[in-house]
């Protein structure tokens, strides 16, 4: 079969332990990357790309920082809004005040904001977890809204309380802002998710990654073995909001264009919180299939009904949405409760042993 790895030889340390040691798994996200800046950018329209593809970039992002919290580091967390929003009214805050600055840098350096918030909320982790952490990180998510809701500089005193992503030019090319176009941000945002996915990759296959793991399956056995529990859990708690973080300045400055506080209340940790857990716990592929189903599936059945000629009232329509979208839900954690990336990785053992059985 076409998936084996037979021949594929390793000469050195650093070849055995490459990100994409087979060579068909290089073939594919090479085929993937190349399919998402060259191709989608000449064939989506502008709905496809505003109101699909930037959503699924931006959620992807935040599942990832979402995953590297609870899947690899098992601390879970109801927060990511707050931390997105932070990302965003951080980044807000940079652009307005020094106009001069790159906004990509802007988003880097609204991220590290969003790590030193996380870590401030983190501290918790080291007495506390399971449901109780949860309660603790959700704390962070009331009161952040709260703060960016009645504390006027943070939205430049804007009488509607919004904050508005003001135009911005990179290399000559408009990224933010009302005269900046769908496929322009869409290759800001792709770019950054290529980086971080990658980044996030090599991360937790390291010395970090292997610590979160051990702190997760049994902390105690792991500070035994010289891990230390304090330092690993509010790195994780970092890291995580930091991504989170960036997310928030993306679903700003190359999604929405404006927002409020609602923007990233409760819903959004819940919504980020449903993709980890349908992807895949402790899996980056998985962040992706797992923001993919929760922006696609309810595409999907707002139009299914038009395809097949059905004219229904948006109320009802919206009704069946949620109702058929929560059952999809428990029925793919019932049928495989490590997500979509554990149905992927049998789905490649298959094509290993193919054609014998497995």
């Amino acid at each position: 079969m076409f998936y084996r790895e037979s021949g594929q030889f390793k000469s050195s340390y650093v070849a055995d332990q490459a990100i994409f040691p087979i060579a068909q798994d290089r073939w594919f996200i090479f085929a993937v990357l190349a399919v998402a800046y060259l191709v989608v950018p000449i064939v989506a329209n502008e709905y496809w790309l505003q109101a699909v593809i930037i959503p699924f970039l931006v959620f992807a992002m935040a599942a990832i920082g979402l995953n590297l919290l609870t899947g690899y580091a098992g601390q879970l967390s109801l927060g990511t809004g707050a931390f997105m929003a932070v990302g965003a009214y951080a980044t807000y805050k940079l652009v307005t005040m020094f106009p001069e600055l790159n906004v990509i840098a802007a988003f880097l350096i609204s991220g590290l904001i969003a790590a030193g918030v996380g870590v401030v909320f983190g501290i918790p982790s080291l007495r506390i977890k399971g449901f109780y952490l949860a309660v603790a990180t959700l704390a962070a998510q009331f009161f952040l809204s709260w703060l960016f809701n009645k504390v006027g500089w943070f939205y430049n005193y804007n009488p509607s309380g919004t904050i508005t992503a003001p135009p911005r030019m990179m290399a000559g090319i408009m990224v933010t802002g009302p005269e900046a176009t769908a496929a322009v941000r869409y290759l800001v945002a792709l770019t950054l998710v290529a980086v971080f996915a990658l980044a996030a990759k090599n991360l937790v296959r390291g010395r970090i990654g292997r610590s979160w793991m051990a702190i997760r399956d049994m902390d105690i056995a792991a500070e035994i073995i010289g891990i230390r529990p304090f330092q690993t859990k509010l790195l994780a708690f970092a890291i995580s909001s930091f991504y989170c973080g960036v997310a928030g300045a993306m679903t700003l400055f190359l999604w929405l264009g404006s927002a409020e506080t609602e923007a990233f209340n409760i819903d959004v940790s819940f919504q980020v919180l449903f993709m980890v857990i349908i992807g895949g716990l402790g899996s980056i592929l998985g962040s992706f299939l797992g923001a993919a189903f929760i922006t696609l599936v309810p595409v999907f059945l707002t139009n299914a009904p038009q395809m097949f000629g059905i004219t229904m009232a948006t109320d009802l329509q919206k009704h069946l949405e949620v109702m058929i979208f929560g059952g999809l839900i428990i029925y793919f954690l019932i049928v495989e409760p490590h997500g979509f990336a554990r149905l992927w990785q049998i789905a490649k053992e298959k094509l290993r042993r193919w054609p014998f059985p497995y």
